[in-house]
């Protein structure tokens, strides 16, 4: 499992565990799973899926716009410009 956090400029939006998450990056997506290589990037717009567990009623989606994402030792860091459930 990854440990993630996403951390906007006015609050905490999650903290918590996922079995992958997907970034909008400037060119496409990225996808993290367990065992990442280290990883610094700049995000782009769009949607962050986690997915918690296996099945689809346990993906969170947020609405991000800029930002970075950080991945060492299993554990996701978005820190985004700014962001929202979506």
């Amino acid at each position: 499992m990854l440990k993630v956090s996403v951390i906007s400029p006015e609050k905490v939006l999650y903290e918590g565990e996922a079995e992958s998450v997907v970034v909008p990056a400037f060119d496409g997506e990225l996808g993290v799973l367990t065992g990442h290589a280290p990883l610094m990037t700049l995000i782009g717009n769009g949607i962050l899926r986690l997915r918690e567990r296996a099945g689809p009623e346990s993906e969170r989606k947020f609405s991000v716009a800029g930002g970075f994402l950080q991945v060492a030792d299993n554990h996701v860091r978005v820190v985004t410009e700014s962001a929202s459930a979506a």
